[in-house]
């Protein structure tokens, strides 16, 4: 198994995070992925009282999300929080509806620009990526779909896979995991409930116990050059709850 981690946009509604950082620790967890909101607006003080609240742990923050603007606005300010921080990966992990392309070619014009806003981040010898969610699936009006696109125009990408966003997006995770394992160095464990069930979680589930065949998953993702799985529950009712359950499931794989 490879290391466990767990991402703190499943812990946004649990402040603060010093508290957060004592469950995950409590729970086994030895590393974390921070995400935009947890730093981007954040001054150097305060992204040091992050660093003694990790360190005070026991707790590291290997890899992280950075939005696509900052990315291309202030790359030695990405690259300042991930020195501070100790970030080895980074990974762009989303767009705005108003923001996503609607036909092949602009789905290739995202990878170029993706594979350009990297080469700062991968020039400092990190690793930089895209972090899939469902629309990335959407057949295009063409037949086609955008996630083949956006890695033929960012040849240098590696992928962060979230694997329920995958099935949410009505696709095969093992076809894609075959397709463009050798892209892998993180994925997103999450679960899916049963239709009907945990609505007011948005019908997400702790690992383990949701539908997702996690056991099989982890056996395809075996030859990739997966260094990290993180645990993500987008709404979770018991921070707790989700870290304990989950962490001993991803364990056992």
């Amino acid at each position: 198994m490879q290391n466990v981690s767990f991402q703190l946009y499943s812990a946004r509604n649990f402040q603060p995070f010093a508290e957060v950082f004592r469950i995950l620790a409590d729970a086994g967890y030895r590393e974390v992925e921070g995400y935009s909101a947890l730093y981007g607006s954040l001054d150097d003080a305060a992204i040091q009282q992050v660093k003694a609240d990790l360190d005070g742990n026991g707790l590291t923050m290997p890899t992280a999300h950075f939005g696509l603007d900052m990315l291309e606005a202030e790359p030695d300010r990405v690259l300042e929080i991930c020195r501070t921080l100790g970030i080895e990966a980074v990974y762009c992990p989303y767009l705005l509806p108003e923001d996503r392309p609607m036909d092949a070619a602009g789905w290739h014009a995202l990878g170029e620009r993706l594979q350009k806003a990297g080469e700062p981040i991968r020039a400092a010898g990190l690793t930089f990526g895209w972090h899939n969610h469902d629309f990335e699936f959407f057949t295009l009006p063409d037949g086609t779909v955008p996630q083949d696109h956006l890695f033929a125009g960012g040849p240098d990408l590696a992928w962060e896979a979230d694997i329920a966003w995958i099935i949410r997006g009505g696709a095969d995770p093992f076809a894609w995991i075959q397709k463009y394992g050798d892209r892998i160095t993180a994925v997103h464990v999450k679960d899916i409930a049963p239709t009907g069930e945990n609505a007011d979680e948005d019908g997400w589930a702790d690992v383990g116990h949701g539908t997702v065949p996690w056991t099989d998953l982890a056996k395809a993702l075996a030859g990739s050059p997966v260094r990290h799985f993180i645990v993500e529950h987008d709404n979770p009712k018991d921070i707790t709850r989700l870290a304990t359950r989950s962490i001993a499931t991803v364990k056992a794989f």
